[in-house]
């Protein structure tokens, strides 16, 4: 069975990614099964660079192929703020809630018809030979005057959609990992594995 790093140490994100690849014949592991990983500084200009950075620094380091993520929130009213700061938004090493107080702050007063905003991800792979290949998913919706839901992480309690009336934080995993930008992007970054290592047909995919 062939190995596939991914290259972060936040668990709950790992844990969606692997959720989502959980029907593919690979074994996937996460930064901390490999002592010595680098951290890599996301330097990049755009959800893809900084994804890219990640894992070719990960495949590198592992001598196996891997795959990382970038994503973050883009808030119509706020010029596409927070974007590729979106986990440091109030500040460096800010957590979850500063963030997401920050940004209702920043929008208080702002209407719901001017509340728009998505969600987008750029997941790179990348080879033990530094090849890499990137692929994007984006899911739009409105961020919310409060925070609604005990689930997920991030932005996802403010983050609603508006075709199902649940934020992120509201829908269960089951849900999310079905229409979310990450399930959208690592459903293009799946297929494309699979055309990489020319896994067998019959292989589900989303």
């Amino acid at each position: 069975m062939r190995k596939l790093v991914v290259a972060t140490r936040n668990r709950k994100k790992w844990q969606e990614l692997a959720a989502l690849l959980a029907d593919l014949p690979v074994e996937v592991l996460g930064l901390d099964a490999f002592p010595g990983a680098p951290e890599v500084e996301e330097t990049g200009e755009t959800f893809a660079d900084n994804a890219r950075l990640k894992a070719v620094a990960a495949a590198r380091h592992t001598g196996h192929w891997a795959i990382a993520d970038d994503s973050g929130l883009e808030v119509d009213a706020l010029g596409g703020r927070p974007g590729v700061y979106s986990a440091r938004f109030a500040g460096p090493g800010a957590t979850d809630a500063a963030n997401n107080e920050l940004l209702l702050k920043l929008l208080d007063g702002v209407p719901p018809e001017k509340r728009r905003a998505r969600f987008r991800c750029a997941i790179a792979i990348a080879s033990p030979s530094g090849e890499t290949w990137v692929d994007e998913g984006v899911c739009e919706g409105i961020i919310t005057d409060a925070p609604r839901g005990d689930g997920g992480f991030g932005y996802d309690p403010l983050f609603l959609v508006p075709e199902l009336g649940k934020t992120f934080a509201e829908m269960g995993e089951t849900v999310k990992n079905r229409i979310s930008h990450r399930a959208r992007a690592l459903s293009l970054a799946r297929e494309r594995l699979m055309r990489l290592w020319r896994l067998p047909e019959g292989t589900s995919v989303l």
